[in-house]
C-alpha cells in the first residue's frame, strides 16, 4: 500500500531508522472501520494511538450549545488523545473517520515499553509528539490571528482534498463560521 510506504518515511523523517522502525512497526496492528466510527470519545480513556493508512477524521469537542471541529487528519497522520496518551485520564476530544478508513493502532502500553527499552524509538515519540504539538499551536494561532477567509483559503492550499471530502459543516465548524458565511467566503473566492 503506497500510504504504508508514506508513512514509514514519515517515519524515517522523524529519525526513527532501521532495526527501530521494523521493530516498532512490528508493534502496530491494522485495523478497518467504517465511516462514522468514533475511535476516541470524549469522556473516555483512550487506549491506543493510531496512525492513518487511508481515510481522514475529524477532531471536535461537544458542548451543550454547538460543536466545534478543531482539525482534520488525512493519511499518515497522527491520531490520539493527548490528555489520554500523557496522563491517561479521560480526554476532552472526540475523533470521528469521516470515510471508511484502514488505521495502525498500538497501544499506550506497548508504545512505552517500546521507549523504555529502545532509545531510537523514545527519541522518535518525542519529536513525533512535539511536531503534533506544533501544528497544535499553529492552529490555535490562526484561529486567533487570521480571519475565516484567510483560514479557508490556508485550509485549501495545504489540504485541498480535504474541501472535497469533508461535508461544508465541518469545514464551517472548523473556521469558525456558520455555513452560510462559509458559502459567501466560498463564492468570494470563486469570482
Amino acid at each position: 500500500m503506497a500510504n504504508d510506504q508514506a508513512l514509514r518515511e514519515k517515519m524515517m523523517h522523524l529519525g526513527l531508522l532501521e532495526p527501530s522502525l521494523s521493530l516498532f512497526c512490528n508493534e502496530l496492528e491494522e485495523v478497518d472501520y467504517e465511516k462514522g466510527s468514533s475511535i476516541i470519545k470524549a469522556g473516555r480513556t483512550a487506549p491506543y494511538l493510531y496512525f492513518i493508512l487511508q481515510g481522514i477524521a475529524r477532531v471536535y469537542i461537544q458542548t451543550e450549545e454547538k460543536e466545534t471541529v478543531f482539525c482534520f487528519c488525512l493519511e499518515t497522520d497522527v491520531l490520539l488523545s493527548y490528555n489520554s496518551f500523557f496522563n491517561e485520564s479521560p480526554g476532552y476530544e472526540t475523533i470521528e473517520l469521516l470515510e471508511n478508513s484502514t488505521l495502525l493502532r498500538i497501544s499506550h502500553r506497548n508504545v512505552k515499553t517500546l521507549c523504555e527499552n529502545n532509545l531510537d524509538i523514545a527519541n522518535f515519540f518525542n519529536r513525533l509528539i512535539g511536531s503534533e504539538l506544533v501544528k497544535t499551536e499553529e492552529r490555535l494561532i490562526g484561529t486567533q490571528s487570521k480571519t475565516a477567509t484567510e483560514r479557508y483559503n490556508e485550509l485549501i492550499t495545504l489540504s485541498p482534498s480535504i474541501v472535497q471530502r469533508v461535508q461544508l459543516g465541518y469545514i464551517a465548524s472548523y473556521l469558525g463560521v456558520s455555513q452560510v458565511t462559509l458559502s459567501r467566503i466560498r463564492r468570494k473566492m470563486n469570482r
